[in-house]
């Protein structure tokens, strides 16, 4: 049985997806940005800001779902430019300090908005 997942305390879809869908004891996390949940704007600063934002966007995702950062399985990271990466990294790795995830991150030609960074997730439910 497929169940999307919706909460006020990460941004609204902006099209027509889900924030999430929960499967089988799984559950698919759509792309986050840098939006904040309650102003709809995307935060201020560099790609750190950006990152830490996009995490807290996916952390409160995976909370309605009945998940956690800990069951993540993996991440799709997906960087204006390859240069943030370290600064990505950085953020990602207080985020994820224990068991990482498995992770792919790639260079895209654009982003929503005009952000630095997005991020999906594959988790355990």
């Amino acid at each position: 049985m497929k169940q999307t997942i919706k909460t006020p305390k990460a941004p609204a879809a902006i099209g027509p997806y889900s924030q999430a869908v929960k499967a089988n004891g799984m559950l698919f996390l759509s792309g986050q940005i840098a939006l904040d949940p309650v102003s709809g704007q995307v935060v201020a600063g560099d790609v750190r800001a950006q990152t830490e934002r996009v995490l807290e966007n996916l952390k409160a995702v995976l909370e309605a779902g009945g998940s956690s950062l800990s069951q993540v399985l993996k991440t799709t990271v997906f960087l204006a430019e390859m240069g943030d990466f370290a600064a990505m990294n950085e953020v990602y790795g207080r985020y994820f300090a224990q068991e990482p995830p498995a992770r792919s991150t790639v260079q895209a030609a654009g982003l929503p908005r005009g952000v630095r960074v997005e991020i999906d997730a594959i988790a355990l439910a």
